[in-house]
């Protein structure tokens, strides 16, 4: 069963006549739970920014959009739950969820989340979940891809070490981006069964305080992209282990294999390691930095591939911009600079670079590329070229296979396009004469990542897109 990047599409129905419905003060509806047993496929729930106390609610509907309008709208739930599960009780397919806090739920059994995910595919973006028993609680559904971006998530858990920030169960996909996970209690920052997981430019920290066990733990192994992340462990971790994998046996289907590339990595402790993995995995480690006590790894599976990696006991001697306040971004006098080295791409064909960064708190920007990579998770960028927002330009088909069509705005045309490899090399350019959407043949291109990166009198525009 091929496991290549398996993000789930679920196909949305045709959907008519959706509703949208508005809470809020002063609304014929005052809150969330009032709207909950009303809704139909398709709908949108604004709720008007502000907290909404003591109220929990289950939602059936598939395709819903609830989000907050305004600013965040707080569920401050004083410790109930729906049906002693969670604040919300999501059993629809396909929900998006947006600019929520969910806050303070308890429950008899000390599981009680933010979020209970029961139905298929979820989409997480802008939230905030904080003192509850987990922040998102989901089981076994199948097919199902959870993606969560933009958010932040702090102070989960019980204290028995069986509650965590997030606990993922085994869904086909988990994507995980720009988000910020800290002091869980005793727990884990971000637990996944899922059997592939992909998690870019986030922030896993339990800084000077924090009892956290693994920032991160995917205890059932399958395929995991650890890519462009900053993982720290301050003093009071619970578990030496920051990143484990495999570590309750490798169950999710095959291959068995974990990518990290690009992340900076701290462990303030004296003792542990930095990735934990049983000797039947494929580990891939490139242009990380490990910074501080304990091992790289804590005993090595039999067939690795690792190349321009930085370990060093000295957080210090990396020359991070402020450590003590956790940082890591480098200047051209570290160690970590213009010295890593390009991871090319998964066996699935996942291509393994730090496309980004993550920007504190829970945001994420386009990371600068140029002819030497860096290691860790920031690059430190010596251009002097002003870069646009990419936003309105897009490059279709990606992954390509012979031709892209680049589109612009109406008035935005740049002058020249050209193609770069991830080190920066310029591989092909084109002069621009006009026109809106402009097609370029790229058969010979080599496969593998590229940027395009269009210029202009404004400045400079780079997207990536694969050549397959």
């Amino acid at each position: 069963m091929l496991r290549s990047l398996a993000i789930t599409v679920l196909a949305a129905p045709f959907i008519s006549q959706a509703t949208t419905w508005e809470v809020g003060p002063g609304q014929t509806y005052t809150m969330p739970s009032q709207v909950s047993t009303l809704v139909s496929n398709g709908d949108t729930v604004n709720i008007e920014a502000g907290v909404y106390p003591s109220d929990v609610a289950r939602w059936q509907a598939d395709d819903l959009l609830i989000r907050g309008v305004g600013g965040l709208a707080h569920l401050e739930s004083n410790g109930l739950s729906w049906g002693d599960k969670a604040i919300w009780v999501i059993q629809g397919d396909r929900t998006t969820v947006e600019w929520i806090e969910f806050s303070e739920c308890v429950v008899p059994d000390h599981n009680g989340a933010g979020i209970r995910l029961e139905g298929l595919g979820l989409t997480v973006q802008h939230c905030w979940f904080h003192h509850n028993e987990n922040g998102i609680l989901c089981g076994e559904y199948h097919p199902s891809t959870v993606r969560i971006e933009y958010s932040e998530f702090g102070h989960h858990g019980y204290g028995d070490g069986y509650t965590h920030n997030l606990y993922i169960g085994n869904i086909d996909s988990l994507i995980f981006r720009y988000n910020y996970s800290h002091h869980a209690l005793v727990g884990h920052e971000l637990k996944s069964r899922a059997w592939v997981n992909v998690i870019e430019y986030n922030r896993f920290s339990n800084e000077a305080d924090g009892e956290a066990s693994r920032e991160i733990d995917l205890p059932n192994g399958g395929q995991a992209y650890i890519i462009g992340n900053v993982v720290q462990q301050g003093l009071q971790g619970q578990n030496s282990n920051m990143v484990g994998f495999g570590m309750e046996g490798t169950s999710n289907p095959g291959p068995q294999e974990l990518y990290a590339v690009n992340n900076t990595l701290v462990n303030e402790k004296a003792n542990g390691s930095f990735f934990q993995a049983p000797t039947n995995v494929f580990f891939k480690a490139y242009g990380n930095i490990l910074a501080g006590g304990g091992s790289f790894m804590s005993a090595w599976p039999t067939n690795t591939d690792t190349l321009a990696n930085l370990r060093t006991t000295s957080i210090a001697s990396v020359g991070f911009a402020d450590a003590a306040n956790y940082d890591y971004d480098i200047t051209a006098s570290s160690p970590a600079h213009a010295t890593a080295y390009p991871a090319g791409l998964a066996t699935s064909g996942y291509p393994l670079v730090a496309l980004y960064e993550y920007v504190h708190t829970a945001n994420g920007t386009l990371r600068c590329q140029h002819a030497t990579l860096d290691m860790g998770a920031f690059e430190t960028c010596t251009t002097s070229i002003h870069e646009r927002s990419s936003q309105d330009v897009n490059v279709f088909p990606n992954p390509a296979t012979d031709h892209i069509q680049v589109s612009f705005p109406t008035g935005d045309i740049p002058r020249t396009l050209e193609v770069f490899d991830p080190q920066g090399r310029l591989l092909r350019s084109w002069p621009v004469n006009g026109g809106r959407i402009i097609t370029l043949d790229v058969r010979d291109l080599p496969s593998g990542i590229m940027l395009l990166r269009a210029g202009g009198p404004e400045g400079t525009t780079t997207l990536p897109f694969v050549k397959q």
